[in-house]
């Protein structure tokens, strides 16, 4: 039954955007030649840019509305408009403080930590034969098929703890008991030097290190032959070869890669959740909506912990802009 209603709205959106396009290209053809190259591009736009209009841009308008508002906790009663009050109580509130330590954390740590051990994986499987390089490769690159949960609940063999006197099942906990002799440690839930929070940052970069790797592997592949042959000749070491030579090239590829994974990063939230449900100093922006949303209650302060996300993910998607721009010029 899924599977029919599935079908059925494809077929229903696709039919009803051939329509879309066909009046409107109808009407267009029915215009004298000039206003028709004119109107033409605007034809194909307009449906597009009704839907990000009505699913992109209404959400976004109304999220910064609600976030000066504070809904009335009686029944029935509209909310009221409170300023900029939900800002100042997440910015002077400890644990919001917190919040951003940790987004901050993961912008630093698993962007630069997936695009090394990605050119590191990319520069060492090129050095194999094609079909070790495509084996290994697709090894690397699996984790990508998995969700955020599914990943999670992977690593939950990993990181979880069984109370001392119980099977220890999960990898961790029997390694550190089989060296140390000691108790099971339940990881996650230390936070001294947000130790449980780098313990679930490593499942963010293993789940982006393929995807830096399928890329910055295409980069490196691309870099012209007569270029490495010179500096070969020239007396440049595979290192200087490396880094004066390849890395320079692919510059564009790295940024890209970096800045695709920040904006991964900024917006995580099922991996936090599934493992910690964003206790014990592990929450980041993401988490924090949902708790201030559903756990309580508190529409207007979630919208402005939204807004705040926004205002951090827009200059990374504008300089990724500029940057695919700046690329295109040069070529």
């Amino acid at each position: 039954m899924a599977i029919l209603s599935a079908f059925i709205s494809v077929a229903l959106g696709l039919g009803v955007s051939f329509l879309i396009f066909w009046g409107l290209n109808w009407l267009t053809e029915k215009t004298p030649d000039k206003t028709k190259a004119r109107l033409l591009p605007y034809v194909f736009l307009f449906p597009v840019i009704v839907l990000v209009s009505i699913f992109l841009l209404y959400p976004a308008l109304r999220t910064v509305v609600d976030s000066f508002m504070q809904q009335s906790q009686r029944r029935g009663e509209a909310a009221t408009f409170v300023g900029f009050d939900n800002y100042v109580d997440l910015f002077t509130d400890p644990n919001f403080l917190g919040v951003l330590l940790n987004n901050l954390l993961w912008v630093l740590v698993v962007p630069a930590a997936a695009v090394i051990i990605g050119l590191l994986v990319a520069t060492l499987t090129d050095k194999l034969g094609k079909r070790r390089e495509s084996s290994f490769k697709a090894m690397i690159f699996l984790p990508m098929a998995l969700s955020g949960i599914a990943a999670a609940v992977t690593w939950r063999f990993i990181y979880f703890y069984a109370p001392p006197g119980n099977p220890q099942i999960y990898l961790l906990n029997e390694i550190w008991t089989s060296i140390t002799g000691g108790d099971p440690v339940p990881w996650l839930t230390i936070d001294a030097g947000r130790l449980n929070s780098f313990l679930i940052m490593f499942i963010g970069i293993w789940l982006q290190v393929g995807f830096a790797m399928v890329l910055l592997s295409a980069a490196i592949k691309g870099v012209p032959e007569e270029t490495l042959e010179a500096a070969r000749i020239d007396g440049a070491s595979e290192r200087r070869l490396f880094f004066g030579v390849v890395v320079p090239q692919i510059r564009g590829t790295i940024i890209a890669v970096f800045v695709t994974v920040v904006i991964f990063v900024m917006k995580i939230f099922d991996i936090i959740y599934a493992m910690t449900g964003g206790q014990y100093q592990t929450s980041v922006l993401a988490v924090e909506f949902y708790t201030q949303l559903f756990s309580f209650q508190n529409p207007g302060k979630a919208a402005a912990v939204v807004i705040v996300l926004m205002i951090a993910v827009i200059p990374l998607i504008v300089y990724q802009v500029r940057s695919y721009k700046s690329q295109e010029e040069l070529r």
